[in-house]
């Protein structure tokens, strides 16, 4: 019921605030870096690469409603003889809104649907940044983040109660 003393502007908001909320704000490329260690000799040897992928998420709380949440995606690729043929590193940055949800809600959203939006601008900078190099395009598969998501909840569970048996 709406408070007599409010006006109808004020109820809304009230209202609106009660309500669970998500919006993106923006998605920006935090930081982008490339190595080609071999130099020249990674186009001289056949190319049969070992493609190595390092995902990492951060989530920065900016203030009440507000959440930065950076996807760091490092591929390093190697060949037959173990040598680097080129390092590439996307940091892809999002500041979303979300309001209205309860923490473990709030957990998995940023934790899994967040890095869910941010995946495909990663994969295509890191694309264009290996094909930039000189090399061919790296065709990375999706990744489902609500199971990497799970997984880390089921480990975290099961190392807490690891903790807590008696000895």
């Amino acid at each position: 019921m709406a408070d007599e003393n409010q006006t109808p502007e004020q109820n809304d908001q009230q209202a609106d605030a009660n309500q669970n909320r998500f919006g993106i704000k923006r998605i920006y490329m935090k930081d982008m870096s490339f190595e080609t260690p071999m130099g020249v000799q990674a186009f001289q040897v056949q190319w049969q690469p070992k493609v190595n992928q390092d995902l990492n998420t951060q989530v920065n709380k900016l203030d009440e409603n507000h959440y930065e949440v950076v996807l760091k995606l490092t591929i390093t690729v190697k060949m037959n003889d173990d040598k680097t043929a080129f390092l590439a590193e996307v940091h892809q940055a999002g500041l979303f809104e979300v309001a209205g949800l309860e923490a473990p809600q709030l957990q998995r959203l940023l934790s899994s649907a967040c890095p869910e939006i941010l995946f495909p601008y990663a994969r295509e900078a890191l694309d264009s940044l290996a094909t930039r190099g000189g090399f061919p395009p790296l065709q990375l598969p999706p990744i489902n983040f609500d199971a990497l998501f799970s997984q880390a909840m089921n480990q975290a569970q099961q190392q807490a109660e690891q903790g807590q048996q008696p000895n």
